[in-house]
C-alpha cells in the first residue's frame, strides 16, 4: 500500500464531536493539550494513552488527526477494532505520515505477525520523527504482549491514564454538545438525563441527538415532561 493511498486521516466524516473543542477534559486537560502540540518541534514523539470503554480514547484521536489535517500534516487514524481481522500490511510505508493514531491496540496483542509489524513499525516512525499515539484499554504494562521488544517500545514516550468523568464534568458535556447543536439545554432537564440516563457518556449523547430530533419535529422546547414523553421514560 502507497504513501500516497493511507493519507485519507478516518473512516468517519468530520464531526464537530470528533473535535478537540467537542471534548471536555475535565482531569484530562494535561493530555489534551499534549495531543494538541504534539506535531510541534518540542512535541512528544509517542503518546500512550488507556481508558475504560466510553472514556474518550477514540474521541481523542479523531481529534487529534483531523486537528492534524487542518494544519496541512498527513495522518492516519487505525481502528484496530475494524482493521485487526486483517494481516498487519497497514502498518508498511506509515513512516511516510506526519501523525498515526492506532486504535484498539488491546484487539491485536498475542498474535505474532501483528506485534512484530507493529515492532518494526514503531522503529521506523522513530527514525522518520514521525508522531504516533496508541490507545487501548489497558496500561502497557498490564497488556499481555508476547514480544519482549515490542512490550519494551509501548513504554516509550509518555502514558496517560484517561480518568472517568465526574457528575459535574458530564452535565458540561451536556451543555457544551447542546450548545454546538443549538439546543436550548434547561439546567434541569440536564440534570434529569444525568440521573435518569444511562452512565455511559456515548449512550447519554445519543440520547440528546434523540432529543434534538424531536424537538424540532415537534417544535417544542426541552422540558423534563417533554423528555419523559420522548424518550417513553
Amino acid at each position: 500500500m502507497s504513501p500516497d493511498t493511507l493519507q485519507l486521516p478516518l473512516g468517519v466524516g468530520a464531526r464537530d464531536d470528533v473535535t478537540f473543542a467537542g471534548f471536555w477534559p475535565g482531569a484530562n486537560a494535561g493530555l489534551v493539550t499534549h495531543l494538541r502540540h504534539q506535531l510541534d518541534d518540542s512535541g512528544e514523539q509517542f503518546i500512550y494513552l488507556w481508558g475504560a470503554s466510553g472514556s474518550g480514547r477514540t474521541h481523542l484521536l479523531q481529534a487529534a488527526c483531523l486537528e492534524a489535517s487542518d494544519r496541512g500534516a498527513r495522518a492516519l487514524y487505525l481502528p484496530l477494532n475494524d482493521l485487526g481481522h486483517f494481516p498487519p500490511h497497514m502498518l508498511e510505508d506509515l513512516e511516510a505520515l506526519d501523525l498515526i493514531a492506532i486504535d484498539d491496540l488491546e484487539r491485536v496483542i498475542g498474535r505474532r505477525r501483528w506485534e512484530e509489524a507493529l515492532f518494526h513499525c514503531f522503529n521506523r516512525l522513530r527514525d522518520a520523527n514521525c508522531r504516533l499515539i496508541i490507545a487501548a484499554q489497558a496500561s502497557p504494562r498490564a497488556l499481555p504482549v508476547a514480544l519482549p521488544d515490542l512490550a519494551s517500545r509501548l513504554g516509550w514516550g509518555m502514558t496517560f491514564h484517561l480518568q472517568p468523568l465526574s457528575d459535574e464534568d458530564r452535565l458540561e458535556v451536556l451543555r457544551l454538545r447542546a450548545h454546538q447543536r443549538g439546543m436550548q439545554l434547561p439546567d434541569e432537564v440536564a440534570r434529569y438525563l444525568l440521573h435518569r440516563g444511562p452512565r455511559r457518556l456515548g449512550d447519554m449523547l445519543a440520547l440528546l441527538t434523540r432529543l434534538d430530533s424531536a424537538s424540532l419535529s415537534a417544535q417544542r422546547r426541552l422540558t423534563i415532561p417533554f423528555v419523559k414523553q420522548a424518550l417513553d421514560w
